[in-house]
Protein backbone atom coordinates (compact mmCIF):
# COMPACT_ATOMS: atom_id res chain seq x y z
CA UNK A 1 0.00 0.00 0.00
CA UNK A 2 0.92 3.35 -1.01
CA UNK A 3 0.19 6.48 0.31
CA UNK A 4 0.24 10.55 -0.26
CA UNK A 5 0.10 13.29 1.94
CA UNK A 6 -1.83 16.15 0.73
CA UNK A 7 -2.44 19.99 1.36
CA UNK A 8 -5.15 22.09 0.81
CA UNK A 9 -5.43 25.37 -1.11
CA UNK A 10 -7.11 28.68 -1.57
CA UNK A 11 -10.49 28.64 -0.09
CA UNK A 12 -10.01 26.53 2.97
CA UNK A 13 -8.77 29.23 5.05
CA UNK A 14 -10.85 30.27 8.31
CA UNK A 15 -10.50 32.59 11.27
CA UNK A 16 -9.59 30.65 14.43
CA UNK A 17 -7.61 27.57 11.91
CA UNK A 18 -4.01 26.59 13.76
CA UNK A 19 -4.61 28.52 17.16
CA UNK A 20 -5.60 25.10 18.76
CA UNK A 21 -2.75 23.56 17.10
CA UNK A 22 -0.26 26.40 18.63
CA UNK A 23 -1.67 25.87 22.35
CA UNK A 24 -1.37 22.19 22.12
CA UNK A 25 2.08 22.07 20.55
CA UNK A 26 5.32 23.87 21.11
CA UNK A 27 6.56 22.61 17.29
CA UNK A 28 3.68 24.40 15.89
CA UNK A 29 3.93 27.71 17.44
CA UNK A 30 7.55 27.49 16.41
CA UNK A 31 6.05 26.91 13.00
CA UNK A 32 4.26 30.40 13.09
CA UNK A 33 6.53 32.17 15.06
CA UNK A 34 9.39 31.41 12.06
CA UNK A 35 6.99 32.37 9.83
CA UNK A 36 5.39 35.59 11.67
CA UNK A 37 9.32 36.37 11.35
CA UNK A 38 10.32 35.73 8.04
CA UNK A 39 7.36 38.15 7.02
CA UNK A 40 7.27 40.78 9.68
CA UNK A 41 3.83 40.15 10.39
CA UNK A 42 1.97 39.06 12.87
CA UNK A 43 0.33 36.30 10.32
CA UNK A 44 -0.61 34.30 13.26
CA UNK A 45 -2.55 36.65 15.02
CA UNK A 46 -4.29 36.81 11.78
CA UNK A 47 -5.10 33.30 11.68
CA UNK A 48 -6.38 32.88 14.95
CA UNK A 49 -8.34 35.94 15.30
CA UNK A 50 -9.29 37.83 11.99
CA UNK A 51 -10.69 39.98 11.13
CA UNK A 52 -11.97 37.50 8.03
CA UNK A 53 -11.62 40.38 5.38
CA UNK A 54 -7.79 40.43 6.01
CA UNK A 55 -7.40 36.62 6.09
CA UNK A 56 -8.88 36.75 2.87
CA UNK A 57 -6.84 39.18 0.96
CA UNK A 58 -4.86 36.43 -1.27
CA UNK A 59 -1.16 37.62 0.10
CA UNK A 60 -2.39 36.86 3.72
CA UNK A 61 -4.47 33.63 2.74
CA UNK A 62 -1.84 31.90 1.15
CA UNK A 63 1.28 32.02 3.69
CA UNK A 64 -1.35 31.33 6.35
CA UNK A 65 -2.71 28.10 4.69
CA UNK A 66 0.49 27.07 4.31
CA UNK A 67 1.57 27.67 8.01
CA UNK A 68 -1.04 25.30 9.08
CA UNK A 69 -0.07 22.20 6.84
CA UNK A 70 3.43 22.56 7.88
CA UNK A 71 2.75 22.97 11.34
CA UNK A 72 0.43 20.36 11.06
CA UNK A 73 3.57 18.07 9.26
CA UNK A 74 5.54 18.77 12.02
CA UNK A 75 3.71 18.28 14.78
CA UNK A 76 2.72 14.65 13.71
CA UNK A 77 6.69 13.98 12.76
CA UNK A 78 7.99 15.51 16.51
CA UNK A 79 5.03 13.77 18.57
CA UNK A 80 5.01 10.37 15.74
CA UNK A 81 8.71 10.06 16.33
CA UNK A 82 8.81 9.35 12.36
CA UNK A 83 9.45 11.56 9.29
CA UNK A 84 7.16 12.28 6.18
CA UNK A 85 9.44 9.87 4.38
CA UNK A 86 9.22 6.91 6.50
CA UNK A 87 5.36 7.20 6.07
CA UNK A 88 4.10 8.82 2.47
CA UNK A 89 5.61 8.08 -0.84
CA UNK A 90 4.08 10.81 -2.11
CA UNK A 91 2.93 14.65 -1.68
CA UNK A 92 1.05 17.02 -3.75
CA UNK A 93 -0.74 20.03 -2.67
CA UNK A 94 -3.84 22.05 -4.83
CA UNK A 95 -2.42 25.58 -6.10
CA UNK A 96 -0.64 27.46 -3.39
CA UNK A 97 -0.70 23.82 -1.46
CA UNK A 98 2.07 22.96 -3.92
CA UNK A 99 4.48 24.99 -1.66
CA UNK A 100 3.22 23.53 1.23
CA UNK A 101 3.49 20.14 0.19
CA UNK A 102 7.00 20.98 -0.90
CA UNK A 103 7.61 22.83 2.37
CA UNK A 104 6.58 19.64 4.20
CA UNK A 105 9.09 17.72 2.13
CA UNK A 106 12.03 19.57 2.77
CA UNK A 107 12.85 21.46 -0.76
CA UNK A 108 12.15 24.74 0.89
CA UNK A 109 12.66 26.45 4.15
CA UNK A 110 9.72 27.79 6.07
CA UNK A 111 11.19 31.00 5.71
CA UNK A 112 11.73 30.60 1.99
CA UNK A 113 8.12 29.04 1.53
CA UNK A 114 6.44 32.19 3.45
CA UNK A 115 8.03 35.00 1.42
CA UNK A 116 7.69 32.99 -1.93
CA UNK A 117 3.36 32.80 -1.48
CA UNK A 118 3.50 36.92 0.18
CA UNK A 119 4.87 37.43 -3.43
CA UNK A 120 3.09 35.28 -5.40
CA UNK A 121 -0.32 36.40 -3.67
CA UNK A 122 0.39 39.84 -3.72
CA UNK A 123 1.92 39.40 -7.59
CA UNK A 124 -1.19 37.46 -8.65
CA UNK A 125 -3.67 40.69 -7.20
CA UNK A 126 -1.67 42.79 -9.18
CA UNK A 127 -2.02 40.73 -12.10
CA UNK A 128 -5.58 42.42 -12.86
CA UNK A 129 -6.99 45.23 -12.12
CA UNK A 130 -10.01 44.67 -9.77
CA UNK A 131 -13.01 44.36 -11.37
CA UNK A 132 -10.99 42.79 -15.18
CA UNK A 133 -10.94 39.42 -13.79
CA UNK A 134 -13.47 36.51 -12.64
CA UNK A 135 -13.85 32.77 -11.93
CA UNK A 136 -16.68 30.32 -12.13
CA UNK A 137 -17.56 27.01 -11.25
CA UNK A 138 -19.42 24.88 -13.77
CA UNK A 139 -20.76 21.70 -11.89
CA UNK A 140 -21.57 18.69 -14.23
CA UNK A 141 -20.13 18.82 -17.58
CA UNK A 142 -16.82 17.43 -18.36
CA UNK A 143 -13.62 18.94 -18.65
CA UNK A 144 -13.78 18.86 -22.75
CA UNK A 145 -17.60 20.38 -22.66
CA UNK A 146 -16.02 23.07 -20.48
CA UNK A 147 -12.83 23.82 -22.42
CA UNK A 148 -15.58 24.04 -25.83
CA UNK A 149 -17.70 26.46 -23.52
CA UNK A 150 -14.64 28.53 -22.51
CA UNK A 151 -13.49 28.77 -26.02
CA UNK A 152 -17.35 29.93 -27.06
CA UNK A 153 -17.41 32.19 -24.59
CA UNK A 154 -13.98 33.88 -25.30
CA UNK A 155 -14.49 36.28 -28.52
CA UNK A 156 -11.23 37.50 -28.01
CA UNK A 157 -10.85 37.65 -24.31
CA UNK A 158 -8.97 35.19 -22.26
CA UNK A 159 -11.40 32.51 -20.78
CA UNK A 160 -9.88 29.08 -20.33
CA UNK A 161 -10.51 26.07 -17.60
CA UNK A 162 -8.21 26.68 -14.54
CA UNK A 163 -9.16 23.86 -12.10
CA UNK A 164 -9.87 20.52 -13.20
CA UNK A 165 -11.10 19.72 -9.84
CA UNK A 166 -13.24 16.78 -9.82
CA UNK A 167 -15.39 14.48 -12.12
CA UNK A 168 -17.79 17.06 -13.22
CA UNK A 169 -16.48 20.17 -11.50
CA UNK A 170 -13.85 22.56 -13.19
CA UNK A 171 -13.54 26.11 -12.40
CA UNK A 172 -13.18 28.66 -15.20
CA UNK A 173 -10.87 31.70 -15.02
CA UNK A 174 -10.01 35.15 -17.78
CA UNK A 175 -12.02 38.25 -18.46
CA UNK A 176 -14.93 39.32 -16.70
CA UNK A 177 -17.51 39.57 -19.63
CA UNK A 178 -15.83 36.30 -20.93
CA UNK A 179 -16.80 34.73 -17.52
CA UNK A 180 -20.20 35.54 -17.08
CA UNK A 181 -20.53 34.79 -21.02
CA UNK A 182 -19.43 31.57 -20.19
CA UNK A 183 -21.64 31.04 -16.97
CA UNK A 184 -25.05 31.60 -19.53
CA UNK A 185 -23.67 29.09 -22.01
CA UNK A 186 -23.29 26.14 -19.46
CA UNK A 187 -26.46 27.10 -17.58
CA UNK A 188 -28.06 26.56 -22.16
CA UNK A 189 -26.11 23.61 -22.36
CA UNK A 190 -26.96 21.51 -19.37
CA UNK A 191 -24.81 22.70 -16.30
CA UNK A 192 -26.12 21.92 -13.45
CA UNK A 193 -25.04 24.76 -11.76
CA UNK A 194 -22.62 27.67 -13.37
CA UNK A 195 -21.78 30.40 -10.46
CA UNK A 196 -19.70 33.22 -10.40
CA UNK A 197 -17.05 32.50 -7.45
CA UNK A 198 -16.21 35.57 -4.80
CA UNK A 199 -12.32 35.39 -6.12
CA UNK A 200 -10.04 38.41 -5.88
CA UNK A 201 -7.97 37.57 -9.02
CA UNK A 202 -8.48 35.45 -12.20
CA UNK A 203 -6.33 32.39 -11.00
CA UNK A 204 -4.57 29.76 -13.20
CA UNK A 205 -4.79 31.94 -16.64
CA UNK A 206 -3.47 33.39 -19.21
CA UNK A 207 -3.85 37.32 -17.15
CA UNK A 208 -1.22 35.82 -14.31
CA UNK A 209 1.28 36.27 -17.07
CA UNK A 210 3.34 39.24 -15.14
CA UNK A 211 2.52 36.97 -11.90
CA UNK A 212 4.20 34.48 -13.56
CA UNK A 213 7.13 36.22 -13.99
CA UNK A 214 7.71 37.80 -10.70
CA UNK A 215 7.34 34.41 -9.33
CA UNK A 216 10.14 32.90 -12.09
CA UNK A 217 12.47 36.33 -11.00
CA UNK A 218 12.13 34.90 -6.91
CA UNK A 219 12.42 31.26 -7.66
CA UNK A 220 15.36 32.18 -9.77
CA UNK A 221 16.67 33.60 -6.73
CA UNK A 222 15.52 30.31 -3.76
CA UNK A 223 17.40 27.36 -3.22
CA UNK A 224 15.10 24.52 -3.69
CA UNK A 225 16.61 20.79 -3.11
CA UNK A 226 15.03 17.92 -4.09
CA UNK A 227 12.02 16.86 -2.05
CA UNK A 228 12.52 13.75 0.66
CA UNK A 229 9.61 12.01 -1.74
CA UNK A 230 8.22 12.72 -5.04
CA UNK A 231 5.84 15.58 -5.40
CA UNK A 232 2.89 14.79 -7.74
CA UNK A 233 2.61 18.40 -9.75
CA UNK A 234 -0.71 20.49 -10.74
CA UNK A 235 0.60 21.58 -13.99
CA UNK A 236 1.74 17.78 -15.30
CA UNK A 237 -0.24 15.81 -12.85
CA UNK A 238 2.44 13.57 -12.49
CA UNK A 239 5.78 13.22 -9.98
CA UNK A 240 9.06 15.13 -9.99
CA UNK A 241 11.79 15.29 -7.38
CA UNK A 242 14.13 17.35 -10.16
CA UNK A 243 14.71 20.63 -8.58
CA UNK A 244 15.05 22.54 -11.24
CA UNK A 245 11.84 20.65 -12.94
CA UNK A 246 10.16 22.01 -9.60
CA UNK A 247 11.15 26.04 -10.57
CA UNK A 248 9.73 25.28 -13.48
CA UNK A 249 6.92 23.71 -12.99
CA UNK A 250 5.90 26.18 -10.40
CA UNK A 251 6.28 29.32 -12.76
CA UNK A 252 3.99 27.55 -14.98
CA UNK A 253 1.54 26.75 -12.22
CA UNK A 254 0.68 30.41 -12.25
CA UNK A 255 -0.79 30.46 -15.12
CA UNK A 256 -1.44 26.99 -16.16
CA UNK A 257 -4.26 24.68 -14.96
CA UNK A 258 -4.65 22.69 -11.76
CA UNK A 259 -4.82 19.34 -12.68
CA UNK A 260 -6.38 18.23 -9.28
CA UNK A 261 -9.02 15.28 -10.81
CA UNK A 262 -5.80 14.11 -12.90
CA UNK A 263 -3.31 14.20 -10.19
CA UNK A 264 -5.28 12.06 -7.83
CA UNK A 265 -5.85 9.37 -10.69
CA UNK A 266 -1.79 9.55 -11.28
CA UNK A 267 -1.28 8.69 -7.72
CA UNK A 268 -3.57 5.77 -7.92
CA UNK A 269 -1.92 4.48 -10.76
CA UNK A 270 1.69 4.36 -9.10
CA UNK A 271 -0.65 2.50 -6.31
CA UNK A 272 -1.63 5.15 -4.49
CA UNK A 273 -4.35 3.76 -2.26
CA UNK A 274 -4.91 6.06 0.63
CA UNK A 275 -4.43 10.27 0.90
CA UNK A 276 -4.46 12.34 4.19
CA UNK A 277 -5.38 15.72 3.73
CA UNK A 278 -2.93 17.80 5.99
CA UNK A 279 -3.94 21.09 7.35
CA UNK A 280 -7.12 24.00 7.32
CA UNK A 281 -10.72 22.11 6.11
CA UNK A 282 -11.36 19.17 4.59
CA UNK A 283 -12.13 20.52 0.61
CA UNK A 284 -9.70 17.92 -1.36
CA UNK A 285 -10.85 14.67 1.12
CA UNK A 286 -14.05 15.34 -0.22
CA UNK A 287 -12.66 15.95 -3.65
CA UNK A 288 -10.83 12.70 -3.56
CA UNK A 289 -13.93 10.96 -2.87
CA UNK A 290 -15.78 12.40 -5.83
CA UNK A 291 -12.92 11.50 -8.13
CA UNK A 292 -12.53 7.75 -7.21
CA UNK A 293 -14.28 6.53 -4.13
CA UNK A 294 -11.65 3.61 -3.61
CA UNK A 295 -8.88 5.65 -2.68
CA UNK A 296 -9.63 6.14 1.27
CA UNK A 297 -8.89 9.56 2.38
CA UNK A 298 -8.96 11.44 6.00
CA UNK A 299 -7.81 14.53 7.37
CA UNK A 300 -6.01 15.92 10.22
CA UNK A 301 -5.44 19.68 11.29
CA UNK A 302 -6.83 19.72 15.21
CA UNK A 303 -4.76 18.20 18.29
CA UNK A 304 -7.18 15.41 18.29
CA UNK A 305 -7.10 14.55 14.72
CA UNK A 306 -3.30 14.64 14.73
CA UNK A 307 -3.12 12.37 17.59
CA UNK A 308 -5.57 9.56 16.34
CA UNK A 309 -3.75 9.96 12.87
CA UNK A 310 -0.56 8.98 14.40
CA UNK A 311 -2.06 6.06 16.80
CA UNK A 312 -2.74 4.92 12.58
CA UNK A 313 0.19 4.85 11.60
CA UNK A 314 1.90 3.58 14.11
Amino acid sequence: MKRAFIFPGQGSQFVGMGKELAESFSEAKEVFQEIDDALSQNLSALMFEGPEEDLNLTENTQAALMAVSVATMRTLEKQGGFALADKADFVAGHSLGEYSALTAAGSFTLSDAARLLKLRGQAMQKAVPVGEGSMAAIIGPSLEDVRKIAEDAAQGQVCEAANDNSVGQVVISGHKDAIARAVDIASERGAKRAVILPVSAPFHCALMQPAAEAMQAALADTNITAPSVPVIANVIAAQTNDPEEIRNLLVQQVTGAVRWRESVLYAKEQGVSEMIELGAGKVLSGLIRRIDREIACSNAASPAEIEALIEKLS
